[in-house]
């Protein structure tokens, strides 16, 4: 892994209340294990152990390519922080640890997603789940890239909860934020795979006519946010089965602006009619998460510089920890 695209956590960001040092109180600032990822090698998991490692993409180059609101590359400190006194629900011998951030100093977004896919390779290559806190979702490419080289031939399926497709074709200055999923259509195509795509969520006013087409072209299931506000998770419940049937494993992604902006006003497009994150969208989420095929997940496009009283921030927070109660619970 080349260094120059990476850091550790920065000191103190775990830090929090402290109820004392038994199991019943302790919160995830107690119990998070940094790690070097260049240099330290993952401990080793037992039969009965079960890992998560947190990775950090400091990123948001692609957003500035995109013609968006910067920001977004301090989201995973800020996720860090929100998530660092949620108290601990899971056995002692269950590990969670602090990978570190991969980041882009010189612009270079393509070599940042590269390190980025490296560094989802040795975890998986250990036996843990990714969770990754993002960060623009130029991250798409570079997780989900690193799952494909891991599992190499198996039918990888991705999930996006995302006001956008994110299949717009690269412009003159290469790859973005937007561009992720047609970076992988691409791919898929080269090497002969097959490219199976679900977004949830998808906004009309948010996505040209060419996207539209695009996304048919490509073949790619998608569902609008409708389909949450009606409260009736019949045909999302339908399309994640069908696609838990056609693939293993799963790559899910989640686009905090997919939901309402009074929810989630840290993004750099926020939604005013965006879907709740309560309700059907837990369930489906949940759904998900309880398929016992997801491989990898991030958390996108938190922008703390434009959040409110830090509502986007513990919306992320609260949904890395059902994933990691799905995984370490």
């Amino acid at each position: 892994m080349n260094t120059k695209y990476y850091q550790p956590a920065a000191d103190g960001v775990w830090t929090g209340r402290i109820d004392g040092s038994g199991s019943e109180v302790q919160r995830w600032h107690q119990r998070v294990q940094p790690v070097y990822l260049p240099e330290e090698a993952l401990p080793v998991l037992r039969p009965s152990q079960q890992g998560v490692v947190l990775l950090g993409f400091a990123c948001d180059e692609g957003v500035r390519r995109n013609k968006g609101r910067t920001g977004a590359a301090q989201g995973p400190a800020a996720l860090r922080r929100a998530c660092a006194n949620w108290p601990v629900h899971f056995p002692a011998q269950q590990l969670l640890l602090d990978g570190g951030d991969i980041i882009c100093p010189d612009q270079n977004l393509e070599a940042a997603q590269e390190a980025l896919s490296e560094a989802v390779q040795r975890v998986l290559q250990a036996g843990y789940l990714p969770l990754l806190l993002g960060g623009g979702h130029e991250i798409t490419y570079g997780h989900a890239r690193g799952i494909y080289r891991f599992f190499q031939q198996q039918a990888l399926g991705l999930v996006n909860f995302d006001a956008h497709f994110d299949l717009r074709i690269p412009g003159p200055e290469g790859p973005s934020s937007g561009t992720g999923f047609w970076q992988l259509a691409q791919d898929c195509r080269q090497q002969h795979r097959p490219f199976h795509y679900l977004a949830l969520g998808i906004q009309q006013h948010s996505n040209t006519a060419q996207l539209f087409r695009i996304a048919g072209e490509l073949g790619v299931q998608h569902l609008p946010a409708d389909a949450f506000h009606r409260q009736d998770s019949t045909a999302l419940n339908a399309a994640i089965d069908q696609l838990l049937q056609q693939t293993a494993p799963l790559y899910l992604t989640i686009d905090l602006d997919v939901f309402a902006g009074p929810f989630a006003p840290g993004v750099s497009a926020a939604a005013a009619n965006g879907i709740l994150p309560g309700g059907v969208f837990m369930e489906v989420y949940r759904r998900i998460l309880r398929s016992g095929q997801v491989a990898g997940i991030d958390i996108a496009e938190l922008n703390p510089a434009l959040d409110m009283d830090n509502r986007t921030a513990k919306l992320g927070a609260a949904l890395i920890f059902e994933a990691v109660m799905h995984r370490l619970g």
